[in-house]
């Protein structure tokens, strides 16, 4: 036999027992037995310092972790907070938005107004103008240029000649 009949024979073996359980399986199921799930999950517990067996947790003194109510405040022997309080962090509030100059609202609201003035004369079912139509995409456009162009992708004026990194 070559090897390449060798690893077609291996594989039709692959194929034909596909679906077939494994050996060390005592279910129907194809997998076996040790990768089954317990039928109840197993529950964590959380065990407090100076807490008695039976003392408000299970029978061996270890509270459930789904009953924790009032660990937000538990402090540990040394005085300090609980883990659930350490390690988290609070971003500082955002910083306010700029305020816009003139041309960059009245080229938002040529943007936006445009379509809109369209699209409310067509669902009112207002007759158009050859003007009111030209002054509305003439708007739109008008608008999309004007914050294209006031974007300003180049360097910093007044720079110098080096930028560096510009982030």
């Amino acid at each position: 036999m070559t090897p390449q009949s060798d690893e077609d024979e291996v594989w039709r073996q692959i194929v034909a027992s596909f679906n077939e359980p494994s050996a060390d399986s005592a279910d129907d199921h194809p997998w076996p037995d040790s990768e089954n799930l317990p039928s109840e999950p197993a529950r964590r517990t959380l065990e407090r310092d100076g807490d008695e067996p039976g003392a408000g947790g299970d029978a061996d003194g270890a509270t459930p972790a789904g009953d924790l109510t009032g660990a937000a405040d538990a402090v540990d022997a040394a005085g300090a907070p609980a883990e659930d309080e350490e390690g988290h962090y609070v971003p500082p509030p955002p910083p306010p938005l700029p305020k816009a100059d003139a041309s960059t609202r009245i080229a938002w609201a040529a943007l936006f107004g445009g379509p809109a003035y369209l699209l409310l004369a067509v669902l009112l079912g207002w007759e158009l103008q050859n003007w009111a139509l030209f002054a509305a995409v003439a708007a739109f456009v008008g608008g999309f240029v004007m914050l294209v162009v006031r974007k300003g992708d180049g360097p910093p004026g007044g720079s110098g000649w080096d930028d560096g990194a510009v982030i």
